[in-house]
């Protein structure tokens, strides 16, 4: 009887660890392919294309247009504990028109702050957050 109790628990762990997401941190490099396989255009990770802050993120920036032609910048940072800075960045550089309404465009996912143009498309959106890749 234990040894079929240890079997089932050794099983149940290795099923459990199956669907456990890296924990790695997202990457411009990562993610610029996969965005650009969903119909993103205009897909670049070239720091002087991707503006100022996202050009500085630690691991890198990334922009691109989304299918609608929404226009997605995305900062990674070094760490999830380095995004609200760069939140904060986004919003004291953002034009005067935009920084009431940063709450629907901006979103973060662990290391990586999202930024749209207007607010996304739902759809957009979670084919973004999909793509973020180590």
């Amino acid at each position: 009887m234990a040894a079929k109790l240890g079997v089932l628990v050794a099983v149940c762990a290795l099923a459990a660890g199956c669907g456990v997401r890296s924990s790695k941190p997202f990457t411009a490099k990562g993610s610029a392919s996969c965005l650009s396989s969903h119909g993103f255009t205009r897909v670049t990770t070239n720091p002087g294309a991707v503006g100022f802050i996202a050009g500085f993120a630690d691991h890198g920036g990334l922009r691109a247009a989304s299918p609608s032609g929404n226009i997605l910048t995305i900062a990674f940072t070094e760490s999830p504990d380095a995004v609200a800075s760069t939140e904060e960045a986004f919003r004291s550089h953002a034009p005067k028109s935009l920084r009431s309404h940063m709450s629907d465009i901006m979103s973060a996912n662990r290391n990586a702050v999202l930024v749209w143009t207007i607010t996304p498309d739902p759809g957009e959106l979670d084919t973004a957050d999909r793509c973020l890749r180590p």
